[in-house]
């Protein structure tokens, strides 16, 4: 999996976005050294390889629109809410500062559990 620095791929507000079967962009040339950050996308080149990028991309959207309309907005913004809850970003955040994890802990479809669980 490449990891490179194109700004223009990643979306305005973010400083990461995995692509898979492409690659794990940075929007700042600092951010390739970021051993945190690149350890949460290459969590979810994992989540985007199980289900092949495309049903990936499918269900994290009918999953963040749900979300919208049921998850308490904090400070006012269901967006950023429902993104923050979403099962694959849950278990990116969670296990993003372990560097064991994808060689040695994670199970396939492991994001799955979170889909239902609150927070």
């Amino acid at each position: 999996m490449p990891i490179v620095h194109v700004s223009k791929i990643v979306p305005k507000g973010y400083i990461g976005i995995t692509l898979w079967p492409f690659g794990i962009y940075v929007s700042e040339v600092k951010y390739l050294s970021n051993n945190k950050l690149i350890n949460h996308e290459k969590i979810h080149w994992e989540q985007q390889k199980e289900l092949g990028g495309i049903l990936f991309y499918v269900l994290y959207l009918i999953e963040w629109f749900i979300k919208i309309f049921t998850v308490t907005s904090v400070g006012g913004n269901p967006f950023s809410s429902a993104y923050r809850n979403l099962a694959a970003e849950r278990e990116a955040n969670l296990y993003e500062d372990d560097y064991e994890y994808l060689q040695e802990k994670r199970k396939r479809y492991a994001w799955l559990k979170y889909i239902f669980k609150r927070p």
